[in-house]
């Protein structure tokens, strides 16, 4: 059995955290938006602050960990590691991890994804690198780039390539939202080593962001998350040394994505818990304001009898326990080593929906308030659509699970 009650080693990361939603990023949310790609200076001392709580111990999970050899992995408010992977992983890191983001996402998503050092990228470094990358890489700030123009939730049809050069890997092709791509130091690039091979030959490369073959496009324009920037990049004869590539650099025919793969299953229940913790934000402010116009739900009572609106908001409610519980699960899977791609994707799947249900809905139920910038709803209603994209679609988790379900491959089930 799973015990679901937050464990009390976790009680101050999580009044940290609460407090940079409430006191941090809420005050600052619209202004970020509405001044897209203007990096938030107010978050460079947050992390300062973060960063010392880690190194003195005073709170784990708080933006990055050390190992017993040095290396700092991420964690917390950022990005997670896979717990009880060996004897120096300290059991709890996912756990606090997702817990950490349902907290500062309360307050804005955008702002949550520009923490620096936080990326998704550091979670595929902690996944899936040795121990000799992650003293190199372990501090820097990752962000990972996947999707290209003709690529999108199908991974294993990736066409940047990467070819074996005396002791490094030239990359060529296009990467698209790359979340933090400007900003960070490093891009962990997804490519293959042959595309005959589909997807068996994806590997991933951390990329230094100041590599002259790794070229800015652009900056995108966005429906939400408008204070994280989104970048496209070029790899142009971009020349990375072969010890960077993460994990086997073999090309294993009878399994899948190998190490690559293993990111996943990291940052899936991550991006879950920024859909549930926004999903928090939603139903707190929507319930705040309908009882200023005296409506209020009444859990104990029979939907039926109740107001639409009340209704409503308990049906939500127990939509948002369900992917709360099917985050903390797939978290703590993680975290005792129990394989978790399967839950990992469950997890995905129904926070991402659900947060862009109860977004919109909560917009509905609150009218004219709702629509206008006056209150924060509207902007959470275009933040929430993401979650259900990035880190894979709601269709390909679905089909993950699917394939786990029924115990069938990729070639299958499509």
């Amino acid at each position: 059995m799973i015990d679901l009650e937050v464990p009390k080693k976790f009680i101050p990361l999580l009044k940290q955290a609460s407090g940079l939603a409430d006191e941090v990023f809420r005050p600052i949310s619209r202004k970020y938006d509405l001044a897209e790609h203007e990096y938030p200076r107010e978050l460079d001392l947050m992390s300062a602050v973060i960063d010392g709580l880690s190194d003195s111990g005073a709170s784990q999970g708080a933006g990055a960990r050390t190992t017993s050899g040095g290396a700092k992995e991420p964690a917390g408010v950022g990005a997670g590691s896979r717990g009880a992977k060996t004897k120096e992983t300290v059991n709890g890191s996912n756990l606090s991890s997702v817990l950490s983001i349902m907290q500062t996402c309360r307050g804005d998503v955008g702002l949550t994804l520009t923490l620096p050092r936080q990326g998704l990228g550091n979670a595929a470094i902690a996944a899936v690198a040795n121990d000799q990358q992650k003293e190199r890489y372990g501090s820097k700030w990752a962000a990972m780039a996947i999707t290209e123009p003709d690529t999108g939730s199908d991974s294993g049809a990736i066409r940047t390539t990467a070819t074996k050069d005396g002791d490094e890997y030239v990359l060529n092709g296009e990467k698209i939202f790359v979340t933090s791509g400007e900003r960070a130091e490093l891009v962990v690039v997804w490519a293959t080593l042959d595309r005959s091979l589909g997807k068996k030959a994806i590997k991933s490369f951390v990329v230094r962001r100041d590599n002259p073959g790794l070229k800015l496009v652009r900056l995108e324009h966005k429906l939400g998350i408008r204070a994280s920037d989104t970048a496209a990049f070029s790899l142009d004869n971009c020349r990375v040394p072969a010890e960077d590539l993460l994990g086997d650099p073999e090309i294993r025919t009878e399994g899948g994505f190998g190490g690559a793969m293993q990111t996943f299953d990291n940052t899936r229940p991550l991006v879950a818990a920024m859909a549930v913790g926004l999903t928090r934000a939603s139903l707190d402010l929507a319930t705040e304001l309908l009882g200023k116009a005296g409506l209020t739900a009444d859990p104990d009572a029979p939907l039926h009898t109740q107001p639409y609106a009340a209704a409503r908001l308990l049906q939500m409610e127990a939509d948002y326990e369900a992917a709360y519980l099917l985050t903390m699960r797939a978290a703590w899977m993680a975290d005792n080593g129990k394989p978790n791609s399967m839950q990992a994707s469950m997890a995905k799947a129904k926070a991402g929906r659900t947060c862009v249900e109860v977004a919109l809905t909560c917009v509905q139920l609150c009218g004219a308030t709702g629509y206008a910038e006056t209150e924060l709803l509207e902007k959470w209603a275009r933040d929430s659509k993401i979650l259900d994209i990035f880190e894979g679609t709601q269709q390909i988790q679905l089909l993950v699970v699917a394939r786990r379900l029924l115990e069938l491959s990729s070639s299958e089930l499509k």
